[in-house]
């Protein structure tokens, strides 16, 4: 079990909490339940949503708000481009 957050911004800049929820991390269906539930209780579609590799979360968007573009957040692209880079030891010793 995981807990499933989004928070939105507003065209001012100001964070707010919109939906907070028990679910599984990768289940489609449970980021699905989480965004059908903002959505009835008023949210429109975000014009964007940024968001790690949770495939699940990407799946749900698609479904309940498919207008939502995307964008994978910098802190995660960063951290998986790094992990591909070799490392001080993985270099071969000069001569």
């Amino acid at each position: 079990m995981s807990t499933l957050v989004i928070i939105g911004v507003r065209a001012d800049g100001k964070k707010e909490l919109v939906a907070l929820a028990d679910g599984h991390r990768e289940s489609t269906e449970s980021w699905a339940a989480l965004l059908r539930d903002a959505r009835r209780r008023g949210m429109r579609a975000p014009v964007l949503a940024v968001g790690d590799g949770v495939l699940g979360f990407w799946g749900a968007l698609a479904e309940v708000f498919p207008e939502t573009r995307h964008q994978r957040d910098w802190v995660h692209k960063v951290a998986n481009v790094l992990d591909c880079l070799p490392t001080f030891f993985d270099l071969p010793a000069e001569r």
